[in-house]
């Protein structure tokens, strides 16, 4: 009995432990998911490239929130929604991958990072702002 009742309570341990593994992942997406992401179940757009790279072209509605500033954890969070999805994009994928981890551990749920990025994102002459 003392066995059966133990097995029970690894068995419960186990499946929770790989729950909580699953929030902790970003999903990175490609461009043509990406794009079809944008603007659905409020998610919030955000540039984590530079101000002059994002002067030089962002997409539609992207909200700059720079990476590389010393002060990007302070404002990274101000007013989103942690309930929403958070697309994530910069020049190619790195700043927005390491930027994307920084969100999930703050409690975001669902984080999405572009692969590729900008580049990604310009190669397939897909609509940007300037």
């Amino acid at each position: 009995m003392k066995k059966a009742v133990l097995i029970c309570l690894l068995v419960g341990f186990l499946s929770c432990k790989g729950q909580e593994k699953k929030t902790e992942i970003v999903i990175d997406v490609h461009v043509e998911e990406f794009q079809k992401m944008i603007g659905k179940n409020g998610g919030q757009l955000i540039d984590v490239r530079t101000p002059a790279e994002y002067e030089n072209g962002h997409l539609k509605d992207a909200l700059l929130i720079n990476y590389m500033a010393d002060d990007f954890k302070a404002k990274a969070f101000k007013g989103l929604d942690k309930s929403k999805p958070v697309l994530i994009y910069c020049a190619s994928g790195g700043r927005s991958a390491k930027s994307a981890k920084i969100y999930k551990e703050a409690g975001f749920t669902k984080v999405y990072n572009l692969l590729g990025g900008f580049r990604a994102w310009s190669a397939k002459n897909l609509e940007v702002e300037k």
